[in-house]
């Protein structure tokens, strides 16, 4: 099985292309597992965030899995063909190794080193694996890009060089400290942006949300207070800047209910916010798309060069441990009929020299062997070595064809290994 992405990101397409594409709840169940019903697909996780939606597949045909794909994220996120595939992109592969690995360190972000997308794609793993459409495959995959986020995040000081989303979007507000903040939604984003909130010296900190009791846990790790979404008019009232990041599909904030000056920054996707509100004097809206026009976070500095060199280094080790993997069945069977011939010649010598005691026998059996072992210890090693250099495969094509091997044998050996 080979690995294809397709997907579309800031980079390929609009903000608001993006919000017409965004999955959730049941639509993302639901795609995750038309896709896996495919025939040309094993396997498939789908990352949905403000800033991408991609489809990550295992797939056993290149030109059938691209065409089915595309076609149910059109038909699923109710876009045209004619008007996605513009905006698409698809990697398969190696490149769609690196590009995952890329992707879980920020480095295609909308703010590069954002940390964020580590959560999400931890996320789309796990909601793969609850629909059963993530098998082995994407597993060790995706475990592995995950290792890769952290020891970026860890080993090369990306965390100073990469601000969040929130921090991009704050830098329109001006200075926080002592001014009256507001939180729609109590998500991971809106979590993050209260605590930024809070470590920026915020006066006081509302969380409203649609549950409750979760908007009030979420207050009380930032010293603030909880309030009903219903409630909502009241406190823009009396807040200096909102955040709003519940992306539920509808507008919670509406022209209508704004009479005074306020920042509000927008990360939902879709939009929490009517983009009319800009036409309220004294009202400053900052969205998804004011951030990537602004270019906030998308400079590059000795941290994020780093993390290229990092993302190249994982690559070439996972690439080698992969290659080497698909050579070891073929490895299995040379020396699985190598056994079967010492075996065969062993009986037939016993049969001829029954006069032999048990200790000869032995000795005989441990002398031929060793001898096998040495013949092939010297090619088995090389095959796995070069293996793992691009067009490994040829190597074990190779060994199969100069000792006549069941082409069968290593395939049967990868299944039970599996």
């Amino acid at each position: 099985m080979s690995v294809l992405t397709i997907g579309l990101s800031h980079r390929t397409a609009p903000v608001a292309m993006l919000e017409r594409v965004s999955l959730s709840g049941d639509a993302l169940a639901k795609l995750l597992h038309d896709v896996q019903q495919d025939v040309c697909v094993a396997e498939t996780m789908v990352v949905s965030t403000c800033n991408r939606v991609e489809v990550y597949a295992a797939v056993d045909r290149f030109h059938a899995a691209v065409t089915s794909v595309t076609r149910l994220l059109s038909e699923h996120t109710g876009v045209p063909a004619a008007e996605l595939t513009p905006h698409l992109y698809v990697h398969y592969e190696d490149r769609a190794v690196e590009h995952l690995f890329s992707v879980v360190c920020g480095l295609d972000s909308m703010v590069v080193g954002e940390g964020q997308i580590l959560g999400q794609v931890r996320r789309a793993l796990k909601l793969g694996q609850k629909h059963g459409t993530v098998g082995a495959t994407l597993n060790e995959l995706v475990q592995r890009a995950l290792r890769v986020g952290k020891r970026a995040h860890t080993d090369t000081g990306l965390d100073q060089a990469g601000a969040s989303l929130v921090h991009a979007g704050l830098a329109f507000a001006g200075p926080i400290e002592g001014r009256r903040a507001l939180v729609v939604g109590a998500g991971s984003m809106s979590a993050l942006a209260a605590a930024t909130l809070r470590r920026a010296g915020a006066g006081e900190i509302v969380i409203a949300n649609r549950t409750f009791e979760r908007g009030a846990r979420l207050a009380e790790t930032v010293g603030g207070r909880a309030v009903r979404l219903g409630e909502l008019t009241r406190e823009l009232a009396a807040a200096d800047l909102v955040i709003t990041c519940t992306g539920g599909g509808d507008h919670v904030i509406t022209p209508g209910m704004l009479g005074r000056e306020v920042f509000l920054l927008d990360l939902a996707m879709p939009h929490d916010i009517d983009p009319a509100v800009r036409q309220v004097p004294g009202v400053t809206l900052v969205d998804l798309e004011t951030i990537q026009e602004s270019g906030i976070g998308s400079r590059e500095g000795d941290a994020v060069q780093s993390v290229r060199e990092l993302v190249a280094e994982e690559l070439a080790a996972f690439l080698g441990a992969e290659r080497a993997a698909r050579v070891t069945p073929t490895v299995v069977a040379l020396r699985s009929k190598a056994a079967g011939v010492v075996e065969a010649e062993l009986g037939r010598l016993m049969m001829r020299l029954p006069e032999l005691d048990g200790r000869a026998r032995g000795e005989i059996a441990q002398t031929v062997q060793r001898v096998v072992d040495k013949l092939l210890h010297e090619p088995t090693v090389r095959v796995k070595q070069l293996a793992t250099s691009p067009g490994g495969d040829h190597y074990a094509e190779a060994l199969r064809e100069l000792f006549d091997l069941d082409p069968k044998m290593p395939e049967a050996v990868r299944e039970v290994e599996l």
